[in-house]
């Protein structure tokens, strides 16, 4: 049989759908940010394919999903075909004991980075939190990207972020050739739950006398296209991610309609790491300091690149307070429906016990 002529097929082979864009590989897969980023990904032309890693098989049946702990070393050859690895496979639960958590985190990203180095990855996207910043009285508005990270450990889950910022600029070093971008999200909002979140469960606003609390959101819808912006290489480095410009604390409690209940710092602080530590609440005393203090960052970054949030701070706050209503928190312990109805009451009185009990301390040492 004589082969067909070249010209047929040159016109075969120009119709012939041709794949484009990278194969991404996406850990977390299953819940939260990382489900609706492989939902994104697999819906768009610009992604080749796809490969969903999780403990637990996720809805998206578009993506190629591959069931293990990313503490594994086996993910190195799941890994294997994949452009860029997305790690979203973190344990920032505030119910969870905090040495399983770091452990979790940290041995998670370490065998991450490591495996896609081993599988041939050129890019790693990580994703941390503007909170590695810290929440300082003295910090500009709005920090620089490139401001220098000055958070401590002392708020949940923010030594593991710490701890993964340090992996993310030590890797480019271990392995050359990987590079590693780094997406710091405002407060998260869109199906999460942390203690910034819980902060608008409570009955009162807690407010610290002569602080001065700004608010700067982002919404998980508007994360998953910066991650994909970070994915297509559209962007690089170390990126902030949130709404353009914050609300103050004043604008907060208009639009929400929620009161404050101001106390003195060191009342406040006291009271906070006294509840935490006998075991009443699940938030350390330096979660605090991210309602007191500000720590807006700029996006410029992302904006130079094309990309614009597609939520306002006011919406977004919106958005939480419908995803709260009902709920009841008091000092970041959320209350189940048989206290709810005691809710109003509870919060001022766990509050101010909590600080008496300072107080009554600090009167007896100075023999007061």
């Amino acid at each position: 049989m004589s082969s067909p002529d070249p010209k047929v097929r040159a016109a075969r082979n120009d119709s012939t759908p041709v794949a484009r864009g990278p194969v991404v590989a996406v850990t977390g897969a299953a819940t939260g940010v990382g489900a609706r980023l492989v939902e994104r990904l697999a819906a768009s032309d610009e992604i080749k394919q796809v490969i969903a890693i999780d403990e637990r098989r996720g809805e998206c049946a578009a993506a190629q999903w591959h069931i293990l702990d990313v503490r594994d070393p086996a993910i190195a050859e799941k890994l294997r075909g994949a452009d860029v690895v997305v790690h979203l496979a973190l344990d920032l639960d505030l119910e969870t004991d905090a040495a399983a958590r770091t452990a979790y985190n940290v041995r998670g990203t370490q065998t991450v980075l490591t495996a896609a180095a081993a599988a041939g990855v050129h890019r790693v996207v990580l994703c941390t939190s503007a909170m590695v910043y810290g929440a300082l009285p003295e910090n500009e508005l709005p920090l620089s990207e490139d401001s220098e990270l000055k958070a401590t450990a002392e708020a949940t889950g923010v030594g593991d972020l710490l701890e993964i910022e340090r992996l993310a600029r030590r890797a480019p070093r271990a392995h050359p050739g990987l590079n590693v971008t780094v997406l710091r999200p405002a407060v998260l909002v869109g199906g999460t739950d942390t203690a910034l979140t819980r902060y608008f469960e409570s009955p009162r606003l807690l407010v610290v006398a002569g602080s001065r609390p700004t608010w700067q959101f982002c919404h998980v819808d508007d994360l998953c296209s910066a991650l994909e912006y970070a994915v297509l290489e559209k962007v690089e480095g170390d990126l902030a991610v949130g709404c353009d410009g914050w609300l103050e604390q004043e604008e907060v409690e208009e639009l929400s309609g929620i009161r404050r209940m101001e106390l003195p710092s060191t009342v406040a602080l006291g009271a906070a790491a006294r509840l935490h530590r006998i075991g009443l609440t699940p938030s350390p005393a330096g979660d605090l300091a991210y309602t007191m203090h500000p720590w807006v960052v700029s996006v410029s970054r992302l904006h130079d690149a094309g990309w614009r949030p597609q939520w306002t701070n006011e919406e977004v706050l919106a958005e939480l307070l419908a995803e709260v209503e009902g709920r009841h928190t008091v000092a970041g312990r959320r209350l189940g429906r048989k206290d709810a109805t005691a809710a109003g009451a509870a919060g001022a009185t766990v509050a101010l016990l909590g600080a008496a009990a300072v107080v009554r301390r600090a009167r007896k040492r100075r023999g007061v």
